[in-house]
């Protein structure tokens, strides 16, 4: 095998380290810093924002890799300047995002959270009322956006005995229990959703995919959860359908304002509605992906990269650039 040089920002700490170093194949040298190494000759960049100045600090480096799932809308302005880049991301987070996903339903379906809150007010009167919540066993879900999470939450509502379709720009899948259809399918396929399951990136394509016409094709009664990016769904139009009793509610993880600073943790509306006010709305502050393995899962598909470029085989998770993801 020859020497793979490998620059990375952002030095792991210690324990993560130690465990990258452990797992990477011998031949692959590791250097680090926030500045060009001397000599700048890495043939492969770790890093989520790079710079200009890395990005072409080595007439060597060829691939570069994000370790995350995703990229800025300002990273992918500077790569098109190096249009000869391989770009790759690292989908560590794809099983705990969707791991997420299901919660949020879950909690929604079984109208957990205003349950519990009336209980802690020692208030019983939910058990006697009407039930309302949703049975998922046999119900229609559709998936849309079915890529690395998409696919991972697949497994998880089949377990459920959930009838799963799917959305997705390629067809080409491994799970021959869901059939996965082109974007142009939605309109079709919305009647019979009663499970709306939004595992998107934001693109040009897909900011407001979801908006009052979409909305009012799925059936009364139905779930929408999203873990992809907020502006997918249009917030006027869904806050109105869950306000209005259209939705049984909707699980969300990504949101339309997000904290601009640090100071701004504590008062930032996560949208310009009181989605807040809704019992119907769980919500979580944009942390699916977070778990306490996140590092070392971080790792260890990291080490399965760069392994993947030392044997010579081909890299998985390729962006691609005019589409954003």
């Amino acid at each position: 095998m020859e020497q793979l040089r490998v620059h990375i920002t952002q030095k792991p700490s210690g324990e993560y380290f130690a465990l990258l170093e452990k797992w990477l194949e011998p031949g692959i040298e590791l250097t680090f810093g926030l500045d060009v190494p001397i000599p700048g000759d890495y043939q492969i960049l770790v890093d989520g924002i790079p710079s200009p100045e890395l990005l072409a600090g080595s007439p060597d480096l060829s691939v570069l890799i994000i370790p995350w799932a995703g990229l800025s809308v300002a990273t992918r302005q500077t790569l098109c300047e190096f249009p000869k880049l391989k770009v790759h991301n690292i989908h560590h987070n794809a099983a705990p995002t969707a791991e997420m996903a299901l919660t949020l339903l879950l909690a929604v379906a079984k109208q957990l959270i205003p349950q519990d809150q009336a209980l802690r007010a020692n208030d019983w009167r939910p058990r006697y009322q009407r039930n309302q919540t949703m049975f998922l066993r046999d119900k229609n879900a559709l998936i849309l956006g079915y890529g690395a999470i998409g696919q991972e939450l697949g497994q998880m509502l089949n377990a459920f005995g959930v009838k799963v379709l799917a959305i997705r720009r390629s067809q080409k899948v491994s799970d021959d229990r869901i059939l996965v259809h082109p974007p142009e399918a939605l309109p079709e396929l919305l009647p019979k959703t009663e499970i709306l399951m939004i595992t998107l990136p934001l693109t040009d394509d897909t900011e407001g995919m979801i908006s009052e016409r979409e909305l009012g094709l799925l059936p009364r009664g139905a779930i929408l959860v999203n873990v992809g990016r907020g502006p997918v769904v249009d917030q006027d139009a869904l806050y109105h359908a869950l306000k209005a009793g259209k939705l049984l509610g909707t699980g969300l993880d990504v949101w339309y304002n997000y904290p601009a600073d640090e100071d701004s943790r504590t008062n930032t509306p996560p949208a310009d509605h009181p989605f807040h006010e809704l019992d119907n709305v769980v919500m979580s502050p944009h942390r699916a992906g977070g778990v306490a393995e996140s590092e070392h899962l971080r790792m260890a598909h990291l080490a399965d990269l760069l392994n993947a470029v030392a044997r010579g085989e081909s890299i998985p998770n390729r962006v691609d650039l005019k589409r954003g993801y």
